[in-house]
């Protein structure tokens, strides 16, 4: 049984991964979906051209680890392309944020970074020649920013364990891709916050064109994948510029 496998399916950028996976690989015939929304889930089965498996469960928890590890072990399919896509972030200082919610900090990495690690590790295992990792990192990762911290420093996390696992699994055909667009129109920022800075409101994307590329990107083995000319300048801004430069002036801004 091939199968794909995608996390924070429910909404934004996950559920789009789940619309838009029929299209790029014909032959699955499974798509197992993991979020904590199980009537999102199963409206989602409505959309997707290939049948779907729920795992309805919080990341943040242990049993939707050990269900989903189970449910591998008895199917033993043939997992062409896992989708991390589970991640929240929220703005504001380190200190404001600690004062609203002293958890909120420490989910943020549990969730971005951890999970993420723990679902790559269970289905590794799983995965054959030819088998896709797509990692949703964020233009974020490419530098650190104020007022969103701990968010930035998770997307560093998963942009530079993406590129080292892209050479670590070269031997065996498996492609990892960290996907990093700017900001995008979804559920994020009734989290994270609404955007006030007119700049990023103007690089706005939207997430089926956002998806399309990563998509693309990964059928070319692209370690990263980074949509619009605004974003793209922003990577190299941040390679070439000190980052200390560019705290100042997000400091101004």
């Amino acid at each position: 049984m091939k199968i794909a496998v995608v996390t924070g399916a429910s909404s934004g950028m996950g559920r789009e991964f789940v619309r838009q996976i029929g299209y790029f690989y014909r032959n699955l015939d499974e798509i197992w979906v993991i979020a904590r929304r199980r009537g999102r889930l199963e409206a989602l089965e409505k959309e997707s051209r290939v049948p779907i498996r729920i795992f309805d469960g919080d990341l943040l928890k242990k049993q939707i680890y050990k269900q989903y590890h189970s449910e591998l072990k008895a199917c033993r399919p043939d997992v062409r392309m896992l989708i991390n896509a589970a991640g929240f972030g929220r703005s504001g200082t380190f200190n404001d944020i600690a004062s609203e919610d002293k958890k909120l900090q420490t989910d943020m990495v549990d969730l971005n970074c951890r999970a993420l690690a723990r679902m790559i590790q269970i289905t590794l295992p799983y995965m054959n020649k030819g088998g896709r990792i797509i990692n949703l990192a964020s233009a974020a990762a490419f530098c650190p920013q104020n007022g969103f911290a701990v968010y930035a420093a998770t997307k560093a996390y998963v942009l530079s364990l993406s590129r080292a696992l892209s050479s670590e699994l070269r031997f065996r055909g498996i492609s990892v891709t960290a996907v990093c667009p700017g900001p995008v129109d979804t559920e994020f920022f009734r989290v994270s916050g609404e955007l006030t800075a007119p700049l990023k409101k103007l690089t706005m994307a939207k997430a089926p064109a956002v998806v399309r590329k990563a998509l693309k990107d990964s059928r070319k083995r692209r370690e990263v994948s980074v949509y619009g000319a605004a974003m793209k300048t922003a990577r190299i801004g941040a390679k070439l510029l000190p980052h200390r430069l560019i705290l100042k002036a997000e400091e101004k801004l």
